[in-house]
């Protein structure tokens, strides 16, 4: 289950970032690829697990299913804060510079 959370999260960050400028102003790539990075973990993570336990590896438990589910939607959310810890420090939109001017 992660490994289909990242791959789905990384393809879809990817189609955003590809079809729209504003998106790669915002800095999405660096979020492509932290997507990407972890989907390649996962899947040398699954394939060392099938080497392991073989024919099993593919009937898991329901507990060990929502367990990876829960970690595949972690993943994505701390990719998600890392992002906008990132727009918020490099500010590529001009926002956080642009402050009221006070009257005096």
């Amino acid at each position: 289950m992660t490994l289909l959370i990242t791959v789905f999260a990384a393809v879809a960050v990817t189609l955003i970032w590809y079809t729209s400028e504003k998106a790669r102003r915002m800095k999405l790539g660096a979020l492509c690829l932290a997507f990407w990075g972890a989907s390649l973990m996962w899947l040398v993570d699954a394939v060392m697990e099938y080497i392991e336990v073989g024919a099993e590896y593919f009937s898991p438990s329901g507990a060990d299913m929502l367990n990876d589910a829960f970690l595949g939607i972690s993943v994505v959310a701390l990719g998600l804060v890392v992002w906008v810890i990132t727009l918020l420090v490099k500010d590529p939109a001009g926002v956080l510079g642009k402050r009221p001017k006070k009257h005096e």
